[in-house]
């Protein structure tokens, strides 16, 4: 696993390579860059966790590079800039581009790496909040004391011991994504990025560019395989990734390398690669929709996950954990399971597992009324369709709360609908509802719907 990777820019040898010196005794691994155009080229080679950039150089002043990165395709990390002659005026502007902070010449070295240390835990708070509002239900230990349960966990832990790739099977709402991030959580790479890349949410044809990234116009987009670098990267619903992404991926896992999109020089990769499915890959290979030499790399260690059904036990903890989240989170009131209630659901089918119970919980939380959830209330949720289009606003949206709140529950209510409407077709969904397909994959994503379950 690799080190936190800083990039210092300066142009004056002597701060360089003081820095540099200080930051390695630190554990960290440091690469200089003289001037801007060093900079630029420095970014190119490798993605940097968090940059130290000088303002006033020959070439590039610092602000000028910051204006150049926010105005394209955003800074490509946490940036510290530094200067020994700035004024109020300079570190307002810094800032406002996206600076983390501004220090000041000759530097203090305790307050620098005071400032690094700061910044890379604020962007990993950043990268995990991001993360949560795409699976707000995000559970940190998977939830349940069944048997069964209690094994997975334990072979989870065993796994995460050693640096293997890991394909999670198991049907649709079973928690993949859950298990992906706990293995993660457990390995020697915690503490480096966890990035969950939704394959099926990817257009067609565009998989090498969200993988490996672009090199556009002087600008560099980092792909997933470097956002993840030293970290674990998910492929989910890796069985959705076209023949040729599979090609691509595959010479990448073969080489340790990948060249990205309108790119020249190789980016090496240090990554765990987690795929996860709810097919059987084993008949994709047969079918000749997926390559039998990358499902032979992915498989390395397998993990199943089982069907909620086959571990019925642990529903009334599970009914517990996502009351108790949602009235936490969503500030939904609090409201208990009746007993004939838990015991209807231990029988039940649960098609859609786990993300089935976790969206019946947040219904009768925002529909039902009283202390207790009763059986009744229960099978009329689970029994219910989609709102009809003419339901009034009042039957879908809290008017006792803030305005970006309701607005949020309506645009949630009204995208479930259709969803359901459209059986999970999204190209129809943004047909009817007047969006553009990506901005329509990101409002979902962000307000936690899933598309997959209602294909």
């Amino acid at each position: 696993m690799s080190a936190i990777h800083i990039l210092v820019v300066d142009d004056e040898p002597d701060i360089r390579e003081t820095v540099q010196d200080i930051l390695e005794d630190e554990g960290y691994e440091v690469a200089g860059a003289e001037n801007g155009e060093a900079a630029r080229h420095a970014l190119r080679d490798r993605r940097p966790d968090l940059m130290l950039l000088d303002i006033w150089m020959p070439d590039l002043d610092g602000i000028t590079l910051l204006k150049e990165w926010s105005e394209n395709q955003g800074l490509p990390c946490p940036v510290i800039m530094m200067s020994g002659h700035g004024n109020v005026e300079t570190a307002v502007e810094a800032t406002r581009l996206g600076a983390y902070d501004f220090l000041e010449k000759p530097l203090s070295m305790a307050k620098l790496l005071l400032t690094v240390e700061r910044a890379l835990e604020a962007d990993k708070l950043v990268r995990e909040n991001v993360g949560l509002r795409r699976r707000p239900a995000l559970v940190l230990e998977p939830a349940g004391r069944s048997a069964a349960m209690q094994r997975l966990r334990e072979q989870v832990k065993r796994i995460a011991q050693h640096d293997t790739w890991v394909l999670i099977t198991g049907e649709a709402g079973t928690g993949r994504e859950t298990f992906a991030h706990y293995l993660h959580t457990q390995s020697a790479r915690k503490e480096r990025p966890f990035v969950d890349l939704g394959v099926s949410a990817i257009a067609r044809g565009n998989a090498a560019r969200e993988l490996f990234g672009s090199e556009e116009n002087n600008q560099v987009h980092y792909g997933s395989l470097e956002q993840a670098a030293g970290g674990t990267l998910l492929l989910d619903e890796v069985a959705d990734m076209d023949l040729e992404a599979q090609g691509q991926l595959l010479g990448a896992l073969d080489t340790g390398s990948f060249i990205r999109v309108g790119g020249s020089e190789p980016v090496s990769i240090d990554v765990r690669i987690v795929a996860a499915t709810q097919r059987d890959l084993k008949e994709e290979v047969r079918a000749g929709h997926f390559r039998e030499d990358l499902f032979y790399h992915l498989n390395v260690v397998p993990l199943h996950i089982p069907p909620l059904r086959e571990h019925a036990e642990d529903i009334p903890d599970l009914l517990n954990y996502y009351v108790d989240y949602f009235a936490t989170h969503e500030k939904l009131p609090y409201r208990r399971f009746s007993v004939g209630a838990q015991n209807f659901l231990r029988n039940y089918g649960w098609p859609g597992n786990v993300r089935e119970l976790k969206n019946l919980v947040q219904r009768v939380l925002i529909l039902g009324a009283g202390d207790e959830i009763t059986q009744n209330e229960v099978e009329t949720a689970l029994g219910s369709s989609p709102p009809a289009p003419s339901q009034p606003l009042e039957g879908l949206v809290s008017f006792d709360q803030p305005l970006r709140q309701a607005r949020e529950q309506f645009e949630k209510a009204y995208l479930e609908y259709q969803l359901g409407k459209h059986a999970g077709n999204v190209s129809k969904m943004a047909k009817e509802a007047g969006m553009e397909r990506t901005h329509l994959y990101r409002k979902l994503r962000s307000l936690g719907i899933e598309i997959k379950e209602r294909r």
